[in-house]
């Protein structure tokens, strides 16, 4: 859930400290309600077979120390202290620490990567001086091309491990706030009673998820709030009642003691006291969504108090309570009087916690589609005033489906916290690995310092994965499973993704050709503006050749477009497109290529439509007001404007304000050139586009100023373009996509083959069409088969 526009919180340091409490109350809502849930199956889950609670308590008191100490280390030091300054202009995640490494370090595999890129306000990062050692680590990483492929990897691992903990915790959640019932009623019935009811509170979450959160999610904090002064205020209760000593149990002695006495079984047990820190990794994730002080505060003052409270007095109880051993759960602890309430309260937050963890899902399903990491799908935004609330119903409904399954499949804490635990370690020793990288890349500090906080924290995180891994065949099995089957489908797209690129490189056709084709060869330009759709930043597509070989006609106005992703969170609008002539200016061809960042939302293709005919109109107004090139007197008669380099013409950034404008080209030498000239603007060049939903047509108005006095003849020039531009847009637009199958080489390897061959087209048969995608209406559709051999 995305509680406004992200930019407004961008820098913690300039907001007020009302804003920064207000913001640290919402942040209880989306961040903290996966971890604050925790303290109902912690125990139970521990305690559910490796150990068991005994007279002289020292199993509950060493959980206990163990308990108090991880979530001191884990959350607390590493998150709030370190990790969540590892920030990406404000936005956290696996994919913000792999873009920052990427801008830092030539280790992206991302395609159509151009130096212009750099130049974009959210790229450029004050940079202190580079150490030598850090730079032999950048030479290393630079060198072999094999680590760029392992780091990309790894990445994708974190993110399928963070997926698969979208299908684990609304279970394990879920289902532990639901046990409450056992409490009320015989151990027959409430067998069949527990996994009905969760399922039913399961398929009624996901069949809401197309509704969007923006309607309910203000109740969400005061859930989570009402639910940390709940299980605080029972601590307490229980503290003073049962056990006012039990403070004693958080010296680290009490681990000691634990170890000794249990052995093998107390680290077999770790894997469930570990699910005391499920949901750490939302602080980072959900960073952009808030600022570093809100996270913090919220942490520190509440949340991290409250849960200390809330293990402390479930251990005080039990310490007291031993005929409770067979039976440890938290509604145990919770006075009869008051045990209803609870229960209530409980599931309210288990749904809450359950709802983070699903928006965080489809989320990170976007940022991975964004940057060619998983196939496309349809991402619905379910708010207009409030960014990066998303929907993807194919994942909504395969997550549901799952987690009906998993419910179903293991019906106990046991199975389903072995599960839970090894996805949430597996997330947490990715970021830990890339802050690593982080610390000596991009904070430049000495390596010796990476390292040890890679070997203090990876240790930690290493003893409680061990404990998790050695319950493979206990449940741990189903993480492992689904982020096998994730990464082969991400990496296998990636793959498929970047071998037709450079097979569209390789096969991209001469600016020379696209000038030679005319009225002497049969080709005719037809009214209208044609979108043709390509990954290159260069050069004639393949399929554009293929398309007017076929059928030897194209649109008056022609626009080459280039929809990329950016290794940056968000692209800011002024510099999204990037502008540029293909050809002489009587050939009315144009280049567009748009930036968008990972956390960008794409436009709608009205909008889109509507947005890209202003900045092309604005490209005509800066490109004719420029300085006229005196190398070639020639050119200006056949209607040359901008500045040739290797074949192609300079890309111009079109902001939306100003003609604030630099200049790049294409073949990645960057020339910045700050321009700020007197042309009209949106009063004497409108462009309106109202949709008629009855009549499904389109009414367009685009005036030019009708003012023939004294004119230049540049000038009438550049009323001729706008002119053909305004009535192209008229007779209609027409997006010409490829439609693309691709096969191997004779001769490919078995792995290749298969990848290629089998794998990718399978999934790129059964994903959405870049169509669907880009929400073009069939009518307007051009599609042109290709055939890729890579």
């Amino acid at each position: 859930m995305d509680l406004g526009d992200r930019k407004c919180w961008g820098n913690s340091k300039k907001d007020s400290w009302r804003t920064t409490l207000v913001l640290a109350y919402q942040s209880l809502g989306v961040v903290y309600g996966d971890l604050s849930i925790s303290p109902i199956y912690v125990y139970k889950s521990t305690f559910a077979e490796d150990i068991h609670h005994s007279e002289t308590n020292e199993e509950i008191f060493g959980v206990l120390s163990f308990v108090f100490w991880t979530l001191t280390l884990v959350p607390l030091f590493k998150y709030v202290f370190i990790v969540l300054r590892a920030d990406d202009n404000g936005e956290g995640g696996t994919f913000a620490l792999y873009s920052s490494i990427c801008r830092h370090v030539n280790v992206s595999l991302l395609p159509n990567k151009q130096v212009a890129d750099e130049s974009l306000s959210t790229y450029k990062l004050v940079q202190p001086p580079e150490r030598e050692n850090g730079s032999k680590v950048k030479m290393l990483l630079e060198k072999h091309k094999i680590l760029h492929t392992a780091l990309l990897i790894l990445v994708l691992l974190g993110t399928c491990m963070v997926i698969g903990d979208g299908v684990l915790t609304p279970v394990i959640s879920v289902f532990s706030a639901v046990s409450g019932l056992e409490l009320s009623m015989s151990k027959e019935h409430h067998e069949y009673a527990v996994i009905p009811i969760t399922c039913f509170i399961l398929v009624c979450l996901f069949a809401l998820q197309h509704y969007g959160t923006h309607r309910v999610g203000f109740l969400f904090a005061p859930v989570v709030l009402l639910w940390l002064l709940c299980i605080s205020g029972l601590g307490l209760y229980n503290i003073y009642y049962w056990n006012p000593n039990v403070y004693k149990a958080l010296s680290p002695y009490y681990m000691y003691k634990f170890m000794k006495k249990t052995k093998k079984r107390g680290w077999m047990s770790l894997g469930g006291i570990l699910l005391c820190i499920t949901g750490s990794e939302a602080m980072f994730a959900d960073l952009g969504h808030f600022s570093y002080a809100a996270i913090q505060i919220a942490f520190t003052f509440l949340v991290y108090p409250a849960l200390i409270l809330g293990y402390m007095g479930q251990a005080a109880y039990l310490s007291k309570n031993h005929q409770m051993a067979d039976d440890i759960s938290y509604y145990v602890s919770v006075p009869k009087s008051v045990r209803w309430p609870v229960l209530v309260i409980a599931i309210l937050a288990s749904v809450v916690g359950s709802q983070a963890i699903i928006s965080g899902t489809f989320s990170i399903i976007n940022q991975s589609q964004s940057l060619s990491c998983f196939p496309r799908v349809k991402v619905v935004h379910t708010s207009d005033k409030k960014h990066g609330q998303i929907y993807i119903p194919e994942i909504n409904w395969i997550l549901m489906v799952l987690c009906i399954a998993v419910t179903v499949g293991f019906r106990d804490i046991k199975h389903m916290g072995n599960a839970s635990g090894l996805a949430v370690m597996a997330v947490m020793l990715v970021t830990t690995c890339l802050t690593s990288l982080v610390i000596i890349l991009c904070w430049h500090k000495p390596p010796i310092l990476a390292l040890c906080f890679l070997l203090f924290f990876g240790s930690i995180e290493l003893l409680y994965f061990s404990a998790s891994l050695v319950k493979f065949c206990e449940g741990a099995w189903l993480p492992i499973l689904l982020a096998l089957i994730l990464v082969t489908i991400m990496f296998v797209w990636h793959y498929g993704t970047t071998k037709k690129y450079q097979y569209d490189l390789q096969n991209k056709v001469s600016l020379e050709w696209l000038l030679a084709l005319g009225p002497s060869l049969g080709i005719s330009r037809v009214p209208g503006i044609g979108l043709v759709f390509t990954d290159l930043t260069s050069g004639i597509p393949a399929n554009f050749s293929r398309f007017v070989t076929n059928l030897p006609a194209f649109h008056r106005i022609l626009v080459f477009v280039c929809v990329k992703a950016v290794p940056v969170p968000f692209v800011p609008p002024a510099e999204r497109y990037l502008m540029g002539r293909v050809g002489p200016a009587s050939l009315r061809s144009y280049r567009c290529i748009v930036r968008y960042g990972y956390r960008d939302v794409h436009q709608d293709v009205d909008s889109f439509e509507s947005e890209l005919v202003n900045r092309i109109a604005d490209f005509i107004c800066y490109d004719w007001s420029r300085p006229e090139p005196t190398s070639d007197a020639g050119n200006e008669e056949d209607g040359f404007r901008s500045t040739r380099s290797s074949g192609e013409y300079r890309l111009t950034v079109i902001g939306n304000s100003d003609f604030s404008t630099r200049d790049f080209n294409p073949d990645e030498s960057i020339q910045q050139l700050s321009v700020s000239v007197g042309l009209p603007t949106a009063e004497s060049i409108t462009d309106i586009v109202e949709m008629d939903l009855q009549t499904k047509t389109r009414r367009v108005t685009f005036a030019v100023d009708d003012n023939n006095d004294t004119e230049e003849p540049k000038d009438r020039q550049m009323r001729e373009e706008l002119q053909d531009l305004l009535d192209a847009q008229q007779s209609g637009t027409a997006f010409i996509l490829g439609h693309s199958h691709v096969k191997s080489k004779q001769g490919s390897s078995v792995f290749k083959r298969l990848a290629i061959n089998f794998a990718y087209n399978f999934l790129r048969r059964n994903c959405r069409g870049p169509d669907v995608v880009l929400k073009v209406p069939p009518a307007s559709l051009l599609e042109v088969g290709m055939v890729y051999v890579v």
